[in-house]
């Protein structure tokens, strides 16, 4: 089956084979990759919704979780309020001994206004006593036969329930309902707290998508559209277990709309009940814009696919002639006659293959000459590299030899008594070992420290007290990388040409802070400093190929730092006349910290 396949496919013309290979291999695959495209942008689309949805209502659920906070803090403080368990503890003789309790207990006027939470409280009490008002109520057989007041007379705990603003029938509206039991009368009531219906519709007025609130008896409290405030979720077409304690994600239709539905339920600390929040959005108006894009694609698709398709009955005849040319012209070639001319005129691929060929039949011979040379260079080239790493080997004898000649000098120095020149002599070992173990792995700036260090305190012994140093290093700096002997060329320098000629005083200082994510180096001395001329001559050699042999190791620095950190970094000087110069530069730390 197989052979024949092979067979039948060998002898198709190029032009029969470029079409069913099209068709086979690009045409049906695309159209089949675009349709799963469409399908995976719809359910992308349909899931980005659901994911925005569910983050909204998470928030929304912050915010009523916030405000609910407000009432029952209030609450917490009216059960412990003793002023409030006299006024309605109290047997009142005279109305105007009752008169005169209400005018001086004001905290259920003065607590809407100072938290626009809530709107109003009240408390029903069984105080025969006192004559009704907005605040005190007297609890009657209509009002005991509440579903919130007998929950509230068998729980403790606090509920949340859809109720009248009072007992003669206002606008509903979400309150706090909760049991106060005064103990030293042995003697009930209940606190209503009612919140504000404007600031609850608030939270819900910036939502994409239609959001509701909805108690655990199915009413609207809140809602993104006011209109569905009283309303019930099975009026609105919403038939939602309210009692799921999980957050939960339906798809159903709603009103005939096939929609995604997302519920997520609020029970706040000490309630005996709780709130849900619900958001409902249509799947055709989220999956709608993705479909349409699909579409389009799909059609362009297929367009650019069969006019692709015309195209390849006119191109493969043209190639294949030309194609048989060169194969003809190769084939001589193959033979081993390198005088063969192709003759293809054009400027496309295959003009361009015609002319490389007759270039490459040309430069043949060449190539083979070019072969030879370069093996004879490559050969040269190992013999020289065995030479050098020879001599290397062999030049490693001479750092070991000369630190064990200065250890020599220092033990002899320890044992005559000579401390000072043993440490001097420790400290130049140290120094030259560091030298010579630089390589192109960067350090710490405390490795680089050490160096400087052990530097200064060499050239102390030869200043003596014309010379004092100063390391100041941050510790957050000392971990930071930085490419190796930077700093002490710096201090040389300083020394050098700046303290040399001085008597008495000289000073150098080291300073390493950091500034935001930048290491900053200072190198400063109280020297011979330069005039303006001398400094802008000195930063001009800094970029320069060449130069003086007293400006080696400043141009080292200054062209080190930016090739590592870009040209935007590198040394800067200042200097005045007389009083001393100071050298500085910046890199950054790139998150390149020793751990």
């Amino acid at each position: 089956m197989w052979k024949y396949f092979v067979q039948a496919t060998n002898n198709m013309r190029i032009r029969n084979k470029l079409i069913f290979s099209y068709l086979f291999v690009v045409m049906i695959p695309v159209l089949i990759v675009g349709g799963i495209i469409t399908a995976y942008f719809r359910q992308d689309a349909l899931d980005n919704a659901i994911e925005q949805t569910a983050n909204d209502v998470d928030k929304i659920k912050s915010q009523l979780s916030t405000m609910l906070s407000v009432p029952i803090s209030i609450s917490n403080k009216l059960y412990l309020d003793d002023n409030l368990k006299d006024l309605v503890n109290t047997n009142y003789t005279t109305i105007l001994q009752m008169v005169q309790a209400y005018s001086k207990y004001n905290d259920f006027e003065e607590l809407p206004r100072l938290y626009n939470e809530i709107s109003n409280v009240r408390f029903y009490h069984y105080n025969r006593t006192m004559i009704n008002n907005t605040q005190f109520i007297n609890v009657t057989a209509k009002i005991e036969g509440e579903e919130w007041f007998q929950t509230a007379m068998n729980n403790p705990r606090i509920g949340w329930f859809f109720m009248e603003g009072s007992d003669i029938g206002t606008e509903k509206k979400l309150s706090l309902v909760r049991r106060i039991k005064f103990k030293d009368y042995r003697t009930p009531g209940v606190l209503v707290i009612t919140l504000n219906q404007s600031m609850l519709n608030s939270i819900l007025s910036k939502e994409t998508f239609n959001t509701l609130i909805a108690d655990d008896s199915g009413y609207i409290v809140a809602a993104k559209n006011p209109q569905n405030v009283g309303k019930t979720l099975k009026q609105l077409d919403l038939n939602i277990d309210m009692h799921q304690g999980q957050e939960q994600t339906i798809s159903r239709r709603v009103n005939g709309v096939s929609s995604n539905i997302i519920v997520d339920k609020l029970t706040p600390q000490t309630s005996l009940n709780g709130l849900s929040v619900v958001s409902v959005f249509s799947t055709q108006g989220i999956v709608q814009d993705a479909k349409k894009v699909g579409w389009i694609g799909m059609a362009l698709v297929i367009g650019v696919l069969i006019l692709a398709l015309t195209l390849i009955f006119v191109v493969s005849k043209l190639t294949t002639n030309r194609l048989l040319h060169l194969s003809r012209q190769l084939n001589k070639v193959a033979r081993g006659n390198f005088d063969t001319i192709s003759f293809l005129d054009g400027n496309d691929e295959i003009g361009q293959l015609s002319r490389q060929f007759n270039y490459m039949v040309r430069s043949i011979n060449d190539l083979l000459n070019q072969v030879y040379e370069s093996n004879e260079k490559n050969t040269k080239l190992e013999v020289a590299q065995k030479e050098i790493k020879l001599k290397m080997m062999a030049s490693q004898i001479n750092p070991h030899f000369l630190f064990n000649a200065l250890e020599s000098i220092r033990m002899k120095a320890h044992l005559n008594g000579e401390k000072e020149i043993a440490n001097i002599v420790r400290l130049l070992g140290k120094l030259m070992r560091k030298n010579l173990e630089i390589g192109s792995v960067k350090k710490t700036l405390k490795e680089e420290m050490e160096i400087v260090r052990a530097y200064l305190e060499i050239q102390k012994f030869r200043y003596e007290d014309r010379l004092n140093y100063e390391l100041i290093v941050e510790p957050e700096t000392e971990r930071v990388l930085l490419p190796p002997l930077i700093i002490q060329p710096l201090v040389e320098n300083a020394i050098i040409h700046g303290l040399e000629g001085k008597e008495v005083d000289g000073m150098l200082r080291v300073r390493c802070s950091m500034k935001e994510d930048m290491l900053h180096v200072e190198v400063i001395d109280n020297g011979a400093g330069m005039s303006e001329e001398r400094r802008q001559f000195v930063l001009a050699t800094l970029d320069a190929e060449e130069g003086e042999g007293n400006r080696i190791g400043l141009r080292n620095i200054h062209q080190r730092i930016k090739l590592t950190y870009g040209d935007d970094f590198g040394l800067h000087i200042t200097s005045i006349p007389g009083q001393g110069t100071k050298m500085e530069f910046m890199i950054p730390t790139g998150g390149e910290i020793h751990v």
